[in-house]
């Protein structure tokens, strides 16, 4: 795909439009993570944010990614299931979600349960030939991994691909993504609705 089909210019994200955070874990290779925001009357999928770090613990991304937005849901993949070292036996997904992110309660996978790479990149790829996948121009990390990204007789080769997966994992699990609550709060002020709770928030 050329990038000019999916390069856009930044622009300020309606707050109605659902998002969800994406993470692909790491450590010697950079852990990753992508915003995404979808416009569900076009249906296009809009990577919105991005950042990668090497050697960094969950409580240091937590502190990069929760100002993103506390409630923003998060997907992760299989490997969040596994438990390491620095975490004393916690699993690394749950670590994530003791430092502040609102971790997802299982990992990535479309609805049917399965969690096929081919069948995450394919999505993508039909969503680039269709004009419903952009990504903001100004992710130079994220267009750099996409010049990059390639197969090797015939199999994705797993170099440098951390924003990569990170993105797919979030295509697979946009059923998840969520709007704003403050959106709601002000959708229903907008509309004249009372909030019961309001005397008391």
């Amino acid at each position: 795909m050329a990038e000019e089909l999916i390069a856009c210019e930044p622009f300020r994200l309606p707050r109605y439009w659902p998002r969800l955070g994406a993470l692909d874990f790491g450590w010697d290779h950079p852990s990753a993570a992508v915003e995404l925001a979808w416009d569900t009357e076009a249906d296009v999928v809009y990577v919105a944010k991005a950042c990668r770090a090497s050697q960094q613990t969950p409580a240091m991304q937590a502190l990069t990614l929760k100002p993103w937005g506390e409630w923003l849901p998060w997907a992760w993949p299989r490997d969040g299931r596994r438990e390491t070292l620095e975490g004393a036996g916690v699993a690394l997904a749950r670590q994530y979600g003791a430092h502040g992110l609102n971790m997802l309660s299982s990992h990535a996978q479309f609805a049917d349960g399965s969690v096929s790479v081919e069948a995450g990149l394919m999505e993508m790829l039909d969503r680039m030939q269709s004009g419903r996948f952009k990504v903001f121009s100004t992710l130079l990390p994220w267009f750099e991994e996409f010049r990059l990204y390639h197969r090797k007789d015939g199999q994705v080769v797993k170099l440098r691909d951390d924003l990569m997966a990170a993105t797919r994992y979030g295509v697979m699990m946009l059923r998840e993504a969520v709007v704003d609550p403050a959106e709601f709060k002000m959708a229903r002020r907008k509309a004249g609705q009372s909030d019961p709770l309001g005397a008391f928030r």
